[in-house]
C-alpha cells in the first residue's frame, strides 16, 4: 500500500482501525528542534472528548508514544521519529459481514478486488479515518517547526450541510485569524454559522443519515520561491496528501473553480509594493503561481463527502452468493466527518509545506538550512 508522501520530509503511516497500534514515521526534518508532546495529543483526531452529536462515540485516549527519533533533551537528533497510538476500543464483530458484503461509499468492495480478500474490513481496516490520528501527530511536529520560522497553519469548517461560515481574508489574514476557530469546541468563524451546521448534523443524525462539508486552511508566512512547475508543483504536493485524507473528494486552491466564471481582468492578482516588498492587491490565486509560493497567504479549500457508514437501509452485494442483498450498516460513526476533519487538514498542510521548504534550500529561513 502507499502509504507515505514527502520528498525530504518523509511521512509514513502504518496501522488498520481495529489494530493493536496505529502510528507514524517521520523523516527528513531537521535535527536539533524541540518537540512539545503535549500539543500532539490535542491536535490528534478524533479528539478524546465524547458527548457531541457529530461524533462518533468511539473514544480512544489519542495520547502518541515516541518510540524513537529524540535525544535525551527532547529534541529531534536526525534519526527517523516514530510515534504510535495504541487502539483500546475497538469493537471488530461490528464489522463481520464486510467481507461479504460491501458498504456503498467505502473502500470494502475495491479492496477485497485489489487484494484478493486479505484485506482488513474491521472498522475499514487501513482505509478507515481512524488513520487520520497518526496524521495529526505527525503534522503537530511539523507545525511545531514551522512556527519557530514564523509560518503558521490554521483551517476552519467553511460549509457544511449548505451553510455557509465566513471566509478567512485572503489578502491579510493574520495568525489571530488563524487560530481562533480550532480554539473553540466548534471550528467556524461565525458562531451562528456554526449553531446551524450543528444543527443540520443534528438532523442528519436523527434521520440515521449523514452530512459532508468543505474545510478552508490558510498559511502565512511562507516565503516566495517555493515549489517548481508542471508535475511538481507545491499545489500538486498539497492536493496529493490531501487526498490521502479518508472522504476528501475535492481540492480547490485561491478562488478555485470560481475563477472559472471571472475575466482575466478580475481574476488576475495585480502586483503592488508594499514596505518594499511585493505583493498581490488580491489573491485569487490562493498564494501560487506556476506551482510556486508568491509570498501572499496560501488558501486551499477542501471538500468532505459525507460519511458513508449510516444506518439507512441501502442496497448491496453478497460477494459470497452472487446475489442482490440489503445492509444496515452497524458500529460507532460520525454523522459528520468535516468538524473533525479540519485538524486533520492543517496536520496534513502542515507536513507538505515544512516538505516543500527542505526540497527548496534557496528559500528556507536561515534557521532551517
Amino acid at each position: 500500500m502507499a502509504s507515505s508522501f514527502g520528498q525530504t520530509v518523509r511521512v509514513s503511516v502504518f496501522g488498520q482501525s481495529h489494530s493493536a497500534a496505529i502510528g507514524v514515521c517521520v523523516d527528513g526534518r531537521p535535527a536539533g528542534e524541540a518537540v512539545d508532546q503535549g500539543p500532539l495529543a490535542c491536535v490528534i483526531a478524533p479528539p478524546p472528548t465524547g458527548g457531541r452529536p457529530w461524533a462518533t462515540p468511539r473514544r480512544e485516549q489519542d495520547a502518541p508514544e515516541v518510540l524513537c527519533g529524540l535525544n535525551p533533551q527532547g529534541r529531534t537528533c536526525g534519526a527517523p521519529l516514530a510515534m504510535e497510538i495504541r487502539n483500546t476500543n475497538t469493537r471488530p464483530q461490528d464489522y463481520d459481514n464486510l467481507r461479504t458484503h460491501p458498504r456503498p461509499g467505502h473502500a470494502d468492495y475495491t479492496a477485497s478486488v485489489r487484494y484478493g480478500g486479505e484485506q482488513d474490513p474491521t472498522g475499514g481496516g487501513h482505509f478507515s479515518g481512524r488513520l487520520t490520528a497518526p496524521l495529526c501527530a505527525a503534522g503537530g511536529v511539523c507545525l511545531q517547526v514551522l512556527e519557530r520560522r514564523g509560518i503558521r497553519v490554521g483551517a476552519h469548517l467553511s460549509r457544511l450541510a449548505q451553510v455557509d461560515d465566513a471566509r478567512f481574508d485572503p489578502v491579510s489574514v493574520s495568525a489571530e485569524d488563524l487560530a481562533a476557530p480550532g480554539a473553540k469546541d466548534f471550528p467556524v468563524i461565525d458562531d451562528e454559522a456554526g449553531r446551524l451546521m450543528r444543527e443540520r448534523i443534528d438532523r442528519a443524525r436523527g434521520e440515521a443519515d449523514s452530512v459532508g462539508g468543505v474545510i478552508e486552511c490558510a498559511a502565512i508566512g511562507m516565503p516566495a520561491g517555493v515549489g517548481a512547475p508542471m508535475f511538481d508543483g507545491l499545489e500538486n504536493w498539497l492536493a496529493r496528501a490531501l487526498f490521502g485524507i479518508p472522504a476528501v473528494k475535492g481540492v480547490e486552491f485561491g478562488a478555485g473553480f470560481a475563477a472559472s466564471d471571472l475575466r482575466g481582468s478580475q481574476d488576475n492578482d495585480p502586483f503592488v509594493i508594499e514596505g518594499g516588498a511585493v505583493r498581490c492587491a488580491t489573491n485569487n490565486a490562493g498564494g501560487i503561481n506556476g506551482g510556486i509560493s508568491n509570498g501572499m497567504p496560501l488558501v486551499v479549500r477542501v471538500a468532505i463527502k459525507p460519511t458513508s457508514s449510516i444506518g439507512v437501509p441501502q442496497r448491496t452485494v453478497d460477494l459470497a452468493r452472487g446475489v442482490q442483498d440489503e445492509l444496515v450498516v452497524r458500529g460507532r460513526h460520525d454523522p459528520c466527518i468535516a468538524p473533525r476533519a479540519v485538524p486533520v487538514v492543517e496536520a496534513v498542510v502542515g507536513c507538505v509545506l515544512l516538505d516543500a521548504l527542505m526540497s527548496n534550500p534557496a528559500t528556507l529561513p536561515e534557521a532551517l538550512s
